[in-house]
């Protein structure tokens, strides 16, 4: 079943490329998350929206959000990509795409290509903004907006 707007979130966790686990209950209640999947490190489409979170991120941060990304990436690639890139954010391996199916992130081309998909869940956990776009623009700005408007709502 797939989350809606204004749905509670269910608990997750996944990963990092660390090793160290990533509870959504560390999260929860306490500030606004912004998950952003994304398909596949060091694409060209991947590299410029993790560029465009990395220069965000204090923005933010000041609003009350953590950002985090996740890809079906192994937690090499992913240490690879994070050091290249000098992400100041975590990135969660989900390589069965188990993270996904949980929030209801939707594969492309016949289920082959993971989604890209950016979600900014509230401090309550409630599900409040879902933005499905193969394309890399709109959703650094989406998921932003999302987080202000939150923040002016406190």
């Amino acid at each position: 079943m797939e989350l809606k707007l204004g749905d509670k979130v269910p608990e997750f966790a996944g990963e990092d490329f660390k090793g160290k686990v990533f509870d959504s209950k560390d999260i929860i209640g306490k500030k606004t998350l912004v998950l952003y999947f994304y398909p596949k490190s060091f694409t060209l489409g991947c590299t410029k929206e993790a560029r465009e979170f990395k220069i965000t991120t204090q923005t933010f941060r000041f609003f009350g959000a953590e950002v985090i990304g996740v890809s079906p990436d192994s937690p090499d690639i992913l240490r690879s990509f994070h050091e290249q890139l000098e992400l100041p954010f975590r990135l969660l391996s989900d390589p069965k795409k188990k993270l996904a199916k949980i929030l209801g992130v939707k594969s492309r081309g016949l289920g082959l290509i993971p989604g890209r998909e950016t979600l900014v869940i509230d401090k309550e956990g409630v599900l409040r903004l879902r933005f499905r776009q193969l394309k890399v623009l709109g959703h650094v700005e989406e998921a932003l907006d999302k987080v202000k408007e939150l923040h002016d709502e406190e």
